[in-house]
């Protein structure tokens, strides 16, 4: 349920109906909203008698979610905007978050991070914790990559964005990144999704690759839960029982995610295809259908890549999608 408050409600008009809320023996979560604040009533496993909250001072109307995902269902908010320093996700620009999978060295990477600036980067990306499929895979410098995508970020003016894989490395990285990544497997990590959820950061939830829509939403509820209405959702590939690529990418996800929630959505199409020569056509079909960003894998030396060089491209390369999105993203009244 969610109750809709006046545009010249007060503070203590908004309180007291919290308070009611809470009388009545649920929670209460505000929505921020630009021109009013509306509150979601949470806990209730049945529906709601709305009238004895619709006769409250400053209560425009109330509302019934009809999804289970009633902080980020669309129902209770129009379209968030998450801004990460100079870029927005949700706005008429599409932002490209690119860089390497993980961060090997200090020279590459501000070679690397020097670059995409060039080309129109709007994030860097580069792995410091790497989760891998085989223990003896290289697994990130820890810290001491965390320090080199800070100095690339102080380099370049870019926001940088990095994955973190357990609660106890949640404040070391909020320490250093702009944007911390919750990757595919984590993404019924419950306890991880509440402690970012607590963090004055944005998040990049990635959808776990067996996981249906609702179960994207409801992980992507987690987070908002806690407070942190900073979310940025990534398809990012599916499993089915195609054999030739490493997942399927979902890009019907995007305007059904617009249909259903008011996050942003943006495709990852490096890691749902694993083969950089399907990137870029990925890519254009994503901005096309009206992904509000996308993530891309690029190295200087794909071959000597310490971890997905198979789904990188090259600097040329990204160079010449770039040009191509913005073509893409002009016909449909955006820009890249």
């Amino acid at each position: 349920m969610l109750v809709v408050m006046k545009n010249n409600a007060s503070e203590e008009q908004i309180n007291a109906v919290s308070d009611y809320i809470k009388k009545l023996g649920f929670s209460s979560q505000s929505v921020p909203g630009i021109q009013r604040t509306n509150i979601c009533v949470l806990g209730n496993k049945s529906r709601v008698d709305s009238s004895v909250l619709e006769v409250l001072d400053g209560v425009q109307e109330v509302i019934h979610v009809s999804k289970p995902y009633k902080l980020v269902s669309r129902e209770g908010k129009d379209s968030s905007r998450v801004t990460v320093g100079q870029c927005v996700f949700g706005s008429d620009f599409i932002p490209v978050i690119a860089g390497p999978c993980s961060i090997e060295d200090r020279e590459k990477f501000l070679d690397i991070a020097d670059i995409l600036k060039e080309m129109g980067a709007s994030v860097l990306r580069g792995g410091a914790f790497k989760p891998r499929t085989s223990p003896y895979a290289f697994q990130g410098l820890g810290e001491e990559g965390l320090k080199i995508l800070a100095e690339a970020r102080e380099r370049t003016g870019l926001p940088v964005c990095t994955e973190v894989m357990n609660t106890d490395d949640v404040d070391i990285v909020s320490e250093y990144a702009d944007i911390m990544q919750i990757g595919a497997r984590n993404m019924h990590n419950f306890s991880l999704l509440k402690k970012v959820g607590r963090k004055n950061r944005a998040i990049l939830l990635k959808r776990g690759f067996a996981a249906t829509i609702s179960d994207f939403l409801m992980a992507a509820e987690y987070i908002v839960s806690e407070g942190n209405w900073d979310v940025i959702l990534c398809e990012r590939g599916i499993r089915t029982f195609e054999p030739d690529t490493r997942f399927t990418l979902d890009i019907s996800v995007v305007p059904i995610i617009h249909e259903y929630s008011h996050l942003p959505i943006i495709i990852d199409p490096s890691h749902a295809i694993g083969r950089w020569n399907a990137v870029a056509p990925l890519s254009r079909a994503a901005i096309a259908v009206g992904a509000d960003g996308l993530s891309i894998e690029v190295h200087q030396k794909p071959l000597e890549a310490f971890s997905d060089g198979a789904q990188s491209l090259k600097p040329a390369k990204f160079e010449a999608m770039m040009s191509e999105i913005r073509t893409i993203a002009t016909a449909i009244g955006r820009s890249a």
